[in-house]
């Protein structure tokens, strides 16, 4: 499947994320635009309903069967510890609200660490049967449906005037950071081509398949782009936060291409 392949440890981890994404994902269709959601808030007001339950359950039921050493961390049922320097980072509804609105650019979200550090990572999108995954060292695949694999790249996109900058919510640049940052994303609107809010993890995705140039967030959480980070890098895309630091452990991020990251870095660090 891969001319390169990751150290085998991540390389085993890897192939497990890609199966149980895509089924826990399409789990997630069976309530998709139902009456059975089973919406509830959390304490932080965001929504959670009963597929990001399920969803999670069967991919932590799945990850247990076959790394029980392995620590994880799930957006709806918190950490569990490991032995082996190993930890999975579950989003099983990335863009819930897009999801009880029965808009289909929601996406599962599977990321490994090692160490901290992240090593592999699945974006699937139920809705579009479209999957991405990498590992570090074995560049980033893509994938529709059962078709075969292909290997995907960023775009080539030299300019911010034909750029498509994508982000998840324009008001949680002012509610989140302040005006500073939403001063940031008026910059970055106004430069670009197109600016669009087909983010969360469907953003991402379409910066790995070169489909978008740049996706940007004021606000997010590890769950949110620890597997994001190395879909983007292996797909020869720049993963930051605003301040341009490679890193998953910040509470805001970008992804873009190496033309672009220069010029979307110096508006960003404005914010």
């Amino acid at each position: 499947m891969m001319a390169d392949t990751p150290a085998p440890d991540v390389e085993a981890r890897l192939q497990l994320a890609v199966d149980i994404a895509r089924e826990a994902g399409l789990s997630t269709l069976e309530l998709f635009r139902s009456d059975r959601l089973g919406l509830e808030h959390k304490g932080d007001g965001s929504p959670v309903t009963l597929a990001d339950k399920q969803a999670e359950e069967l991919l932590r039921e799945q990850i247990t069967g076959a790394f029980p050493d392995d620590a994880i961390l799930g957006e709806e049922f918190g950490s569990s510890d490991g032995k082996t320097g190993f930890q999975w980072v579950l989003d099983p509804i990335d863009g819930t609200k897009s999801f009880i609105t029965g808009v289909p650019l929601y996406t599962t979200l599977v990321g490994v660490l090692r160490e901290g550090e992240p090593v592999a990572g699945v974006i699937y999108s139920p809705g579009t049967d479209e999957i991405a995954w990498a590992g570090v060292g074995g560049g980033c695949w893509y994938r529709i449906g059962d078709a075969k694999a292909t290997r995907t790249m960023v775009s080539g996109t030299a300019e911010l005037a034909e750029a498509t900058c994508l982000t998840s919510e324009v008001k949680s640049f002012t509610k989140y950071r302040g005006p500073v940052a939403r001063e940031a994303y008026d910059q970055l609107e106004a430069a670009c081509r197109l600016t669009r809010t087909w983010g969360d993890g469907f953003g991402y995705l379409l910066v790995a398949t070169g489909r978008a140039d740049i996706c940007f967030d004021p606000i997010v959480n590890l769950w949110d782009i620890a597997a994001c980070m190395p879909v983007i890098t292996e797909a020869g895309g720049v993963f930051t936060d605003w301040e341009g630091t490679p890193t998953v452990h910040s509470p805001h991020s970008v992804a873009t291409n190496p033309q672009l990251a220069p010029a979307v870095l110096e508006i960003l660090r404005g914010g």
